[in-house]
C-alpha cells in the first residue's frame, strides 16, 4: 500500500467523491484533496484517469511517508 495525497482544482460533489471510497476527502474553498492508501500504481492511475475524464485538473500528487 502507498499513502497518497491528490489535490484537484475543483470542489468535488458528494456523488463524485463516492467514486473513491478508499480516499478521505477534504473540500477547500476552490480545491479538494483526496488522501488514502492505494494498493499499487495501477489503482492510482485509475483514480487519475477518472478525474481527467471528468475534466477535473489534478494539481498535485504526493506520496506520503508511512
Amino acid at each position: 500500500m502507498t499513502k497518497v495525497l491528490i489535490r484537484v482544482d475543483a470542489k468535488l460533489s458528494d456523488e463524485l467523491t463516492g467514486a473513491f471510497p478508499q480516499l478521505k476527502v477534504r473540500n477547500h474553498p476552490a480545491q479538494t484533496t483526496l488522501m488514502g492508501d492505494l494498493s499499487d500504481q495501477e489503482e492510482l492511475q485509475g483514480v487519475l484517469s477518472l478525474l481527467r475524464s471528468l475534466g477535473i485538473d489534478v494539481v498535485e500528487v504526493v506520496t506520503l511517508p508511512e
